[in-house]
């Protein structure tokens, strides 16, 4: 029997933005502290990765919006992995509503590394054995490439200097702050319907971050690079759900 892990929360004030609507970065956090919970109850956590010098390390995900939830309302955010392959591993999310509707839904894929050497390394069995009876389908159709493509012709942004805000307990950028620096490039009247991230490298505390954004009708892309121009993140968003 598939058991998805889930929990339930309420969106809160300091989640959301002026007009009271959760924000992306604050979806974002929702659905990485989901797998952490899972990972957490499983014996998989944050220790017991420490303790055997390793990390499931984020590659890319995708998340689709169907409404952003308001302040105060109920929310149900689930995932479940749904497969592995060597050193690689798959996780599907979902965020529903009070009336069980769905509000958001995503994709990702994840490398296991070896901490010591910051190299992939094959995902041990025991993380196997735990995660299999919580493994099921896939959640969406049409994911299309997890490679971004980047338009030419992008502008500069201002320089971004890690702080320690920024980081999390792997010592890199946390996967939901380089959103938040993209975000900021967005026009006023872009609502995000379609997020997709490709992460490169890890920031760390005292890197420079140049961003370059690229504006299309329908799409924004930002790309952020390290002073040795080294490629950290992709951050692509597609206009779509209306924030009502």
């Amino acid at each position: 029997l598939f058991l998805m892990y889930q929990f339930s929360s309420r969106v809160r004030y300091s989640e959301v933005n002026s007009e009271k609507i959760l924000t992306l970065p604050a979806l974002l956090d929702y659905l990485q502290d989901c797998c952490i919970f899972q990972s957490e109850e499983l014996g998989v956590g944050v220790d017991y990765l420490a303790d055997n010098h390793a990390a499931g390390v984020l590659s890319s995900w995708q998340i689709r919006i169907c409404r952003y939830p308001k302040l105060g309302e109920e929310i149900t955010v689930s995932t479940w992995a749904y497969d592995f392959k060597g050193f690689y591993g798959c996780r599907s999310f979902k965020v529903e509503g009070e009336d069980k509707g769905l509000l958001a839904y995503a994709n990702s894929l994840w490398v296991f590394m070896d901490t010591d050497t910051m190299r992939p390394m094959r995902i041990n069995q025991k993380m196997i054995d735990v995660y299999l009876p919580q493994m099921a389908e896939i959640i969406g159709t049409d994911w299309g490439d997890r490679k971004l493509q980047v338009p030419e012709g992008g502008t500069a942004g201002e320089p971004i200097r890690v702080q320690r805000c920024h980081i999390d307990t792997n010592h890199h950028v946390n996967n939901g702050k380089y959103v938040q620096m993209a975000e900021e490039f967005l026009p006023e009247d872009f609502e995000v319907g379609e997020l997709r991230v490709e992460y490169k490298k890890a920031a760390v505390l005292g890197d420079v971050l140049t961003p370059v954004y690229c504006v299309n009708e329908n799409q924004v892309t930002v790309t952020l690079a390290d002073e040795a121009g080294k490629t950290c993140a992709i951050v692509q968003f597609e206009k779509g759900v209306e924030r009502k």
